[in-house]
């Protein structure tokens, strides 16, 4: 299937599911951080909402920070690597991801297509996976397929800002029960209060690198080749291996000190 560019009525649809409660069942909340899950998902294709509360952070250095990332790679730990692949118009690019998973657990990762969108002091940012002719699956990694993943960042004012987080995301293979318990009780409430942290820590670390490069913001300044979006394809799940990992056992995760960021 061709891929879509997502436009105005896909963004306000994602909108209303961030801002809607309805069908969503509260599994965490606690320190300005709530996370949802939906209802009707089945244990594998689970969707998941998440919202934490900035009093202290704008919205924009909080879009600046999921955008920027070269800083990524300072404050995102389960990340293994990120890279942008090409340009498909001024608010649209494709791009590498591949996370860590809880041992014993394979590392995941993506290939998506990422859309963004300003809205006033508002900021949206979505993205779905898609088939790329020269990045196909690895062999060390489990190709996974982001059916929706997005943040949507509301101002709340000149300094204060509200960040929400919804992902739909097939790992491609049948998953213990305690890894779907873990995503909602730690994973997600840890993923967002990293970002959190790293938006307080953002702006004196942008004065030392490059401070006045945000190609997010200024498309001029952004030089990654320009694709052609019928070179690629919707990433289908049913087109990727499944692996059987239901009966791995959990465990211990090893202390984390990716909180304290470096230069």
């Amino acid at each position: 299937m061709p891929v879509q560019i997502p436009d105005d009525v896909d963004f306000s649809s994602f909108k209303e599911q961030c801002l809607n409660p309805e069908g969503w069942i509260p599994k965490y909340n606690k320190n300005n951080i709530t996370v949802w899950c939906r209802a009707e998902e089945s244990a594998t294709v689970q969707k998941i909402k998440m919202r934490i509360v900035c009093k202290d952070v704008s919205a924009e250095t909080v879009y600046d920070v999921l955008h920027d990332t070269p800083y990524r790679k300072k404050w995102d730990s389960n990340m293994i690597d990120t890279y942008d692949i090409g340009r498909l118009t001024v608010n649209a690019d494709v791009g590498y991801y591949s996370w860590r998973c809880p041992p014993p657990l394979k590392n995941r990762d993506f290939v998506t297509m990422r859309s963004w969108l300003p809205l006033g002091n508002d900021y949206l940012i979505i993205n779905y996976s898609v088939k790329h002719p020269n990045h196909p699956p690895k062999k060390e990694y489990v190709r996974a397929v982001s059916l929706l993943t997005g943040y949507f960042i509301q101002s709340t004012g000149p300094s204060s800002s509200t960040l929400y987080y919804l992902t739909q995301v097939d790992p491609k293979g049948s998953l213990p029960k305690w890894v779907v318990n873990r995503v909602s009780q730690l994973v997600a409430p840890k993923a967002m209060r990293k970002i959190y942290k790293a938006s307080l820590k953002y702006p004196d670390w942008k004065r030392k690198h490059s401070p006045q490069l945000k190609p997010w913001l200024y498309p001029e300044q952004n030089n990654l080749p320009c694709m052609d979006p019928s070179s690629l394809s919707l990433q289908r799940a049913d087109s990727l291996e499944n692996i059987d990992e239901s009966t791995a056992n959990e465990e211990k995760p090893a202390k984390d000190h990716s909180d304290e960021e470096g230069d």
